[in-house]
């Protein structure tokens, strides 16, 4: 089995507290806006309102949650520290050997049947590292944690499933390159190539034939261009995730999140 492929990115988890609106997610960042010395430009260093060096190390503040999340074997040590709602980062010093080795995260929980959400959309802009092995993407799950969705951004491995990093796929071609179910589908703006596999519940992967840093991702039309293709029916969206999967990060690296957002409607 390919090691390097896409396995169980996050852990689905479980909220803490209730389910609140796009209202509160709106007031929340505000106050915590004000609350805090003016906003430096993306990128720039801001002292950390909390830190975490532990594996499974986690966080909730409002309705954001974050998970240093380090799970797989032969793992080295990784720092996730969180300055904002909307901003924070991870050094992360992994070897370079076969197999993921984390997916730190921050989680927002949406908690509504998909045909009751008129719009799910999430804005990002990130700094990473040239080498390594690696890829950022939103990790989506249902309530029922059945369904798994991703959405890569960025990665160092290649569109049509190849490179040091794979999504997860019942089928490989022999060169090891995961070969994707559809190709060159444009869903939200975006031209994906998209990936079936299983890892004790399936797994949808969409790989953009474009990769970049910074964007938009319509996650309402993902999902229901999946549900179109009889992956699922109604389901119960519930995180929405993002984050990093890090397969190696030789010597240590940073990746840093600024002014991510989720707004669910």
């Amino acid at each position: 089995m390919e090691t390097n492929r896409i396995s169980a990115a996050g852990s689905p988890g479980t909220p803490t507290g209730k389910i609140q609106t796009q209202a509160d997610h709106d007031r929340f960042t505000q106050i915590l806006n004000e609350a805090r010395p003016s906003a430096a430009a993306p990128g720039s260093a801001k002292a950390p309102i909390w830190k975490s060096s532990a594996p499974y190390g986690s966080f909730s503040l409002g309705i954001h949650s974050w998970n240093n999340d380090v799970w797989g074997a032969g793992a080295g040590p990784q720092t996730i520290s969180v300055s904002a709602a909307n901003q924070w980062d991870v050094w992360s010093n992994q070897p370079n050997t076969p197999g993921i080795k984390s997916y730190p995260h921050e989680t927002f929980n949406v908690g509504k049947p998909l045909s009751s959400i008129k719009s799910l959309t999430s804005s990002f802009n990130q700094q990473v590292p040239g080498g390594g092995a690696w890829d950022t993407a939103y990790d989506i799950w249902d309530a029922s944690n059945e369904h798994e969705i991703m959405l890569w951004t960025n990665y160092t491995g290649n569109p049509d499933g190849g490179g040091n990093v794979k999504p997860i796929s019942y089928h490989y071609a022999p060169s090891g390159a995961a070969i994707p179910v559809y190709s060159n589908v444009k869903i939200g703006g975006a031209t994906w190539n998209v990936f079936e596999g299983f890892n004790g519940h399936k797994v949808i992967s969409l790989l953009p034939t474009s990769k970049t840093n910074n964007g938009t991702v319509d996650i309402k039309s993902a999902l229901e261009w999946i549900k179109s293709k009889g992956y699922f029916g109604d389901i119960k969206v519930g995180s929405v995730q993002y984050g990093v999967e890090i397969t190696s990060s030789p010597g240590g690296m940073n990746f840093n999140f600024n002014n991510w957002a989720v707004t669910s409607k």
